[in-house]
């Protein structure tokens, strides 16, 4: 029977209708997607030239014989072409109305971490240990922003779910301001830990659900993969530590390993890799409880009025179901 199941991370309503999957056109698939040509490829090795200057790259030994912007990296960050941030933006023009219409100047960094040389299209794809090397990476530049208010670290994989650009590639948001949906996390944090005295919610949901094995996908000694409960979308994962810490880009293991595992697991599963949105959930400025973790959110269907219009998703297949159909995988 349908349900509905408060996340209790993010206090998000999802109903979880499993029932619906058998319905007309219900059914789940992934087209594999076209390779990519590697001649027009901007991000391959031997193309530095048609990228803006370098920020920072991984190289043998630290460096190359051609230095900055030559072949032979491992994983290299550059500035988005295309900024939505800049550190010098100008305030915008003033409203007659401001009480009505706010604007503000879009300040902060946009960055795009490319995550190895290799023309693939999904992290998955990368051998694991180029995927390890990516998301050390990933923790440098946001340790390199360390000032901002929030980083919020993403992967977009597939036109479908927002990648403009094929190769596997990151991007990292430097904000000066805390997103009002990372602000309530915080919150529940924050009252959860008040209510425990002292418990984290995520250290404390892992250990639940390591307890019951319902929803658990794969475990190794850094983290733990799961379809959580509240999940919004078919075959969601969520990667935390096993042992809470609050901030991704602090000392610590990355989780790369089980989430390399994990996005193969999807893989396999549906026959090539599903476009999908991931993104990094870690400590915003000021955040005394918390907990970092990583996101997967494939997309296997299609948004439509219930979730745009009232922040409710409709999951056609329940987090036990997708957990077990990924630990077969």
């Amino acid at each position: 029977m349908p349900e509905i199941r408060v996340d209790p991370l993010t206090g998000h309503r999802a109903i979880v209708a499993g029932d619906r999957a058998t319905r007309p056109g219900g059914g789940l698939s992934v087209t594999p997607a076209e390779a990519i040509d590697p001649a027009s490829d901007p991000f391959a090795d031997g193309h530095e030239d048609r990228t803006p200057p370098e920020l920072y790259a991984v190289r043998p030994d630290g460096a190359s014989a051609g230095g900055a912007d030559s072949p032979g990296w491992s994983v290299r960050v550059v500035p988005n072409l295309f900024p939505a941030l800049a550190p010098d933006s100008p305030p915008p023009p003033p409203q007659a109305k401001p009480d009505l219409f706010t604007a503000l100047p879009a300040a902060g960094r946009h960055e795009v971490v490319i995550n190895g040389p290799q023309p693939v299209l999904s992290l998955a794809e990368l051998p694991a240990e180029q995927a390890a090397a990516a998301a050390e990476v990933w923790r440098e530049r946001m340790l390199a922003h360390d000032g901002a208010a929030y980083q919020h670290l993403i992967v977009n994989e597939r036109r479908e779910a927002g990648a403009s650009l094929p190769h596997t590639h990151a991007q990292l948001y430097a904000l000066d301001f805390v997103p009002s949906a990372v602000a309530r996390e915080r919150e529940r944090f924050g009252a959860y830990a008040t209510r425990t005295m002292g418990g984290n919610l995520l250290g404390d949901l892992v250990a639940e659900e390591v307890r019951m094995r319902e929803r658990i996908v794969a475990i190794d000694d850094d983290a733990v993969l799961m379809c959580p409960y509240g999940s919004r979308l078919p075959f969601q994962l969520l990667l935390a530590p096993r042992r809470p810490r609050r901030r991704f880009q602090d000392e610590g293991p990355t989780g790369a390993a089980l989430l390399h595992e994990g996005l193969s697991r999807l893989r396999r599963r549906f026959g090539a890799s599903p476009p999908l949105n991931l993104w990094i959930r870690t400590a915003p400025r000021d955040a005394e409880h918390f907990c970092w973790r990583i996101d997967v959110v494939p997309r296997l269907t299609h948004l439509a009025g219930l979730e745009l219009g009232a922040g409710i998703h409709l999951n056609i297949v329940a987090p036990e179901q997708a957990a077990a159909e990924l630990r077969d995988a």
